[in-house]
């Protein structure tokens, strides 16, 4: 039990697309709401004892299903991932890593986070992201075909981190996706969120966008690599249908 690295899950979203009236963290997977197949991730790997679940859309009724032994942060507003962690900050102040993880990414692993929080502490990253390879953007992958493309130089190390819709036409061939699970240096982490611009198209605070930070102030970015599947997220309910095909 590491009682210096704190998670927080982001589970505030509406999920719109999935064509409900329910928080999207609530979406059932196999008789189990996205939210817990996270929770029972988080409790495996024995990094966190108390991890942070950030709630706004409909939080009495997340909050009601999973209960008191939770630590709750409200996202009032939803303006992006940036944000919603700032929403996080006065109850992961003291921490010294943060580890980032989604309500609607139900198949991430204990083994994934466990491996996220060493390799960030034995390494003495600012960020350690894990990344996944894909053989190709097909049936229940297609999903990864808007995902972000890891860009590394010719030594294999990452270089910079490209969003789908600002990629060359070369760079979307990439096979090699960001899933943003992260594991920050917390000081720097909470220093640079006040940073954080909302100049896009969503007008939101991108989590993501502090990679592109680290990269100016070359900070050292680590990464590890992990399955397809466990990168994936539901946003319709087709996708859902596909990741029940499939696990």
């Amino acid at each position: 039990m590491s009682p210096k690295t704190q998670i927080i899950i982001l589970a505030a979203g509406h999920g719109s697309r999935m064509q409900a009236e329910m928080p999207k963290a609530l979406t059932d997977l196999h008789g189990i709401p996205f939210v817990s197949h996270v929770l029972k991730a988080v409790a495996e790997s024995g990094v966190c004892e108390h991890p942070i679940i950030v709630v706004g859309f409909k939080k009495e009724t997340v909050m009601s299903v999973l209960g008191d032994g939770y630590t709750y942060a409200i996202q009032d507003e939803q303006l992006g991932t940036g944000h919603a962690v700032m929403c996080a900050h006065d109850k992961a102040k003291n921490a010294d890593r943060i580890i980032v993880l989604y309500a609607d990414q139900p198949m991430v692993s204990s083994k994934m986070i466990l491996e996220l929080e060493t390799a960030h502490t034995l390494l003495g990253a600012t960020i350690t992201m894990a990344t996944t390879t894909t053989p190709d953007f097909k049936d229940w992958r297609a999903g990864f075909l808007n995902f972000s493309r890891i860009i590394r130089n010719e030594k294999g190390e990452l270089e910079r981190v490209v969003e789908y819709r600002d990629a060359t036409e070369e760079e979307r061939k990439i096979k090699e996706v960001n899933p943003c699970y992260f594991s920050f240096d917390a000081k720097w982490m909470w220093e640079k969120l006040h940073s954080l611009k909302n100049n896009n198209d969503q007008k939101e605070y991108y989590l993501t966008d502090l990679v592109g930070m680290a990269f100016n102030e070359n900070k050292k970015i680590a990464t590890i690599p992990i399955p397809p599947i466990e990168a994936l997220g539901v946003n319709t309910k087709e996708q859902l249908k596909l990741l029940e095909s499939v696990v």
